[in-house]
């Protein structure tokens, strides 16, 4: 079992900044991408940002130049700084990990995250 909690959401004015962590624990041996999803008032959840275990980034294109992800491995953490939040950002953000282990792979999900932005 892989246990993710995020934290650093909260009520933000636009154009603030916030900073979303993501803590894997447990048996966290072969988790390979972690990943950022959001969810907005009455919308679907959506991918934000995903790290790869190389390195790799992606990005939502709503947010792309705003929002920066990273990944320590060797900590299993997963981090968002947002900058110039908009209120459409508004919405639970949830930390994902897929773990990847003996030719099976399983999902995990956090808890989520409330992130307001609104003057």
């Amino acid at each position: 079992q892989v246990q993710l909690v995020e934290s650093g959401g909260g009520l933000v004015q636009p154009g603030g900044s916030l900073r979303l962590s993501c803590a894997a624990s447990g048996n966290v041996i072969g988790v390979s991408a972690m990943d950022w999803f959001r969810q907005a008032p009455g919308k679907l959840r959506e991918p934000v940002a995903s790290v790869t275990s190389h390195g790799r980034i992606f990005y939502v294109d709503s947010v792309k130049g705003r929002f920066t992800a990273a990944r320590d491995s060797a900590e299993n953490t997963l981090t968002l700084q947002m900058n110039s939040l908009k209120p459409e950002d508004t919405g639970v953000y949830y930390c994902h990990a897929r773990q990847i282990w003996g030719g099976s792979s399983t999902d995990y999900w956090g808890q989520g995250t409330q992130v307001t932005v609104s003057s």
